[in-house]
């Protein structure tokens, strides 16, 4: 059974994962199938270095692993069950107020 510190712990890892904007094109990306960092980076029209480093976050938080292949390394989302469940939120519609700030665009504030 999770217990709420574990369940804390997850969702802080996943907030951490889509906090960043880049994180989120390459999980975006990933939702297609497997890809290779090289392809990401093309793709996506960023550094090598840049999806490398992303990719290492995303592995650390646990969304993303890495498939040797020979000398180089396949990425792909970490369980299908969390492809899903991104998927599910990309579908969810939310009503926004686009008038209305973020209160994180506030000083000192956070959303």
């Amino acid at each position: 059974m999770l217990t709420t510190a574990t369940r804390m712990d997850a969702m802080a890892r996943l907030g951490k994962a889509l906090a960043d904007p880049t994180r989120c094109r390459i999980l975006i990306a990933l939702l297609e199938g497997p890809e290779y960092p090289a392809r990401l980076a093309e793709r996506l029209d960023l550094t090598r270095s840049n999806v490398s480093n992303h990719l290492a976050c995303l592995r650390g938080c646990g969304l993303v692993v890495g498939v040797g292949e020979g000398r180089q390394t396949r990425y792909e989302i970490a369980d299908r069950r969390l492809a899903r469940a991104i998927d599910d939120l990309l579908g969810v519609v939310l009503a926004v107020d686009s008038g209305a700030p973020c209160l994180d665009d506030e000083p000192g504030g956070a959303c």
